[in-house]
C-alpha cells in the first residue's frame, strides 16, 4: 500500500512541475532555471528505479502545451529533480552545436547522465558541454 502510495504521488508531483515549469521559466537566466530544478532535501521516492523515473518523464512530457521549442530542457530539469528526489545523484549536462557558435543564434542541447551513462536526451557527436549541475 506504502508502494502505492509513493508511485502515485510521484506522478502527481511530475505531472504537476510538468504543468508549472514552462510558466517558472519564462523570461528567467540559466542560474534561476537550476535553482528551481534543485529539490527540497528529502528523498520520499527512493526506491524508484532510474529508468522508470525517465520513462515517466518522458511519457509526461511527450505533448507539451508550453515549451514545445525546448523538450531537452524541460525532460533534462525534470528528470534532475525526480531522480534527485529518489535520492540518485544525475548530472545535468548543457552543451552547444560547435557549428552555431559563430551564428547568431546557438543551438544548445541538454542530456541527463547517471554514473557516467546517459540516460535522457543523448547528445549528437558535434555537441561540446559548456556546463553541468549535479
Amino acid at each position: 500500500m506504502q508502494d502505492i502510495r509513493r508511485i502515485l504521488g510521484f506522478r502527481l508531483s511530475l505531472s504537476l512541475w510538468a504543468r508549472l515549469l514552462p510558466l517558472l521559466v519564462r523570461g528567467h537566466r540559466l542560474g534561476e532555471l537550476l535553482r528551481c530544478a534543485e529539490p527540497p532535501p528529502g528523498t520520499p521516492y527512493r526506491g524508484l528505479a532510474a529508468r522508470r523515473i525517465v520513462r515517466c518523464v518522458r511519457r509526461t512530457c511527450r505533448r507539451p502545451w508550453l515549451m514545445r521549442a525546448q523538450p531537452c530542457l524541460r525532460e533534462g530539469l525534470l528528470a534532475y529533480r525526480f531522480l534527485r528526489r529518489a535520492g540518485y545523484r544525475p548530472v545535468l549536462h548543457f552543451g552547444v552545436d560547435r557549428s552555431s557558435v559563430t551564428d547568431t543564434a546557438m543551438i544548445a542541447h541538454c542530456w541527463i547522465t547517471l554514473d557516467d551513462q546517459i540516460l535522457l536526451n543523448p547528445p549528437p557527436p558535434r555537441y561540446v558541454e559548456i556546463h553541468r549541475l549535479g
